[in-house]
């Protein structure tokens, strides 16, 4: 049996998904993006598809990966979607099948304990406070049982904590051959077990920071595979960009103080005047710093000379060959004792590594480079390509690079364009020459969702937009009992939404909550808003999430939970980003016109994935509202509204109350 036909019965209405999936049912769309996927398989090459909610695009994909053989390897944007494909979504479909495959997942080091580290954790000259110390004893423990290693076991920490980095390793600290515990190592372990495995589930920032550093393991995996399979393709182009891209900061250099500190308490000391080469870290990397008092903070800011607009060259050039020569000194000192062990070796490394990127910093950028810096507590500087299109033009086109492998690639999400060869991803990722499919949504959005543009509206740059947004929503809220989330483009907006809504609620005598992003871990949030729905008995009048960033994807709250989704503002880039202005200079300069090859595009997509968060299955229903009033007013507003779902539209806000109202009644009825 072909690929094809087998492909073709496994989607048909009494085959073996039927008849093992509950609730599953063939659908047009995904039965054709599942053939376009075994032909590429069949025939090698590289197929990009935008597949759109509802689709079913996962079992799309892994179904003919499965049953077409060979080795896969599967990428996803976050370690969120990386767990649900590992933990839940390939399982289910080896269940079906009952396949004798070997599935793996493999992350990056800081994702593995590190008993090397773990060791020495406790010995670290960095001030933990006790509830760190708590999290520290627990995880001694958890390391007495664990098998896998992976610290996303360990329920208690959060992704930010302050000791992950204490108890795990990066590629500046990891011993490598010479540490003692390399047998049992967990990042060697995950290697070993992803090079034996058929499937293999990584995401996309371990992907390339192994093109870019070829140290986490996927570089010895990926000749061995067969299919590559991107999920959540439209983030490809960003995240390589920032693999792709050279960085330092004065936070990496305080951090090799404190790690040069540590050797005060070790096997070294007293031969080398360890807190005397932090101070002069601490200090030079201070100075450099110091010279961007009064800079917005976190925000890029482009340079294109040789000194960061703004500065006075000379005081550029002397805080940076004063922070040279002490990570100089450094790196000399730590050398003169390598012999001592491996981990005196890689800290002279770091030094070096971070001298010869400062150097790179204080000479003009090269040709086909954007430069800019990030000023906050620390000081950032990077350079990078404009898009990830040459190294992956090599990877895909087998004739760029003799020695590859030729390998079928497919390239997928619900977002990938405007137009019908989704230029806006295939250009920038380099997949010219590409077969390009687009699978609409199977969902009756006309019946399920309305779109509600509030007219009049003040403008968004209107210091009044943020108050009239949070008004607007605490009506909805109100009329809903809560189930409404907010997504922002900033963070100031954000806080002045969610300000605006406490004062209207409370103004209302309304016990409506108010979730804000950032005051607890994402997956926590979004469990309280659910939970409000189903146990009200804490937030009697329901509750509102307002949030901002990634927060626009990656969330799937199907059911009643989210009947109201309000977008603030068009996400447009901003302007002066200095990728966006580089990218948009290159287009200038190539004859073509930026707003509608780069800015329109980008903001369409942003704009659907946003949308996207509402309808989530057949059954659900909502109303999307749009708070800016370019998008009914101005002829690229009707580009961006036929890149949406076709919702039917509420014309006032008469129709708008009316809409409310419906909603109400219909959950009142269901319940």
């Amino acid at each position: 049996m072909t690929l094809s036909a087998a492909v073709a019965a496994a989607f048909a209405p009494e085959g073996p998904l039927a008849r093992a999936m509950p609730g599953f049912r063939p659908r047009s769309g995904q039965t054709e993006m599942a053939q376009a996927v075994a032909r590429t398989i069949d025939e090698g090459g590289v197929l990009v598809v935008e597949a759109g909610t509802g689709v079913g695009k996962t079992l799309a994909y892994v179904v003919p990966a499965l049953l077409g053989g060979g080795k896969v390897l599967f990428s996803t944007a976050t370690k969120a979607l990386q767990e649900q494909l590992f933990l839940r979504d390939i399982p289910r479909v080896l269940q079906t099948f009952g396949f004798p495959v070997r599935l793996a997942v493999l992350k990056g080091r800081s994702s593995y304990l590190c008993t090397q580290r773990l060791e020495g954790a406790r010995q670290t000259t960095q001030i933990l406070n006790a509830a760190d110390l708590r999290l520290l004893a627990r995880v001694e423990d958890w390391a007495l049982t664990t098998v896998q290693g992976d610290i996303a076991e360990v329920a208690e920490l959060d992704e930010r904590s302050a000791v992950i980095p204490l108890v795990t390793s990066t590629r500046d600290n990891c011993l490598g051959g010479s540490c003692p515990h390399i047998r049992g190592c967990h990042t060697q372990l995950a290697r070993q077990e992803a090079m034996r495995a058929d499937l293999v589930v990584v995401n996309h920032h371990l992907f390339f920071a192994d093109l870019g550093v070829r140290a986490s393991g996927v570089a010895e995996l990926l000749p061995t595979v067969t299919t590559v399979v991107f999920d959540e393709a439209h983030q490809l182009n960003d995240i390589g960009v920032h693999f792709f891209a050279r960085q330092w900061s004065t936070g990496q250099v305080l951090s090799l103080g404190r790690d040069l500190a540590d050797q005060a308490q070790g096997q070294a000391r007293g031969l080398v005047d360890w807190l005397g080469l932090q101070a002069d870290l601490q200090q030079s990397a201070a100075a450099i710093r110091a010279l961007f008092v009064g800079h917005d903070l976190q925000t890029r800011r482009p340079w294109l000379a040789e000194t960061p607009d703004g500065l006075d060259p000379a005081l550029w050039q002397a805080a940076t060959a004063r922070c040279a020569q002490t990570l100089a000194a450094a790196r000399d000192a730590v050398r003169a004792v390598d012999e001592l062990g491996p981990g005196f070796t890689l800290l002279a490394e770091r030094c070096d590594a971070l001298l010869q990127n400062l150097l790179t910093f204080a000479s003009a950028p090269t040709g086909g480079q954007v430069r800019w810096m990030e000023v906050g507590l620390h000081l950032q500087l990077s350079q990078s390509p404009l898009t990830i299109g040459t190294p992956m033009r090599a990877l895909v086109q087998p004739e760029a690079d003799p020695g590859t492998q030729a390998k079928s690639w497919v390239f997928t999400s619900a977002t990938l364009g405007t137009d019908e060869k989704l230029a806006w991803f295939v250009d920038a990722c380099g997949l010219e020459g590409a077969q390009v499919l687009r699978v609409a949504s199977p969902f009756d959005y006309a019946a399920q969702a309305a779109l509600y543009v509030p007219l009049p509206f003040p403008r968004p740059q209107d210091a009044h937009h943020s108050a009239a947004v949070a008004a607007l929503v605490a009506q909805g809220a109100s009329a809903l009992g809560g189930r409404t989330m907010v997504l922002t483009t900033t963070v100031r907006a954000m806080r002045a939404v969610a300000n605006g809504l406490r004062q209207q609620f409370e103004a209302a005598g309304l016990r409506t909550h108010v979730l804000v992003q950032g005051q607890a871990p994402k997956r926590e949030l979004v469990d309280r808003f659910v939970g409000a729905t189903k146990d009200p008995s804490n937030e009697p009048e329901g509750c509102v999430l307002v949030a901002t960033a990634s927060f626009w994807e990656g969330i799937d709250i199907a059911g009643d939970a989210l009947q109201l989704l309000v977008i603030d503002k068009l996400p447009f880039a901003p302007p002066d980003d200095p990728l966006v202005q580089a990218r948009a200079e290159a287009l200038a300069v190539g004859g073509g016109n930026a707003f509608k090859s780069l800015h329109l595009p980008q903001a369409a997509v942003a704009l659907k994935q946003g949308a996207g968060r509402l309808i989530r299955s057949e059954t659900d229903r909502g109303i999307l509202v749009v708070c800016d009033v370019r998008l009914a007013q101005t002829g690229y507003g009707k580009t961006l509204l036929n890149g949406l779902p076709p919702m039917r539209r509420l014309g006032d806000g008469v129709a708008w109350l009316e809409a409310l109202a419906d909603l109400s009644a219909a959950r009142d009825l269901q319940s």
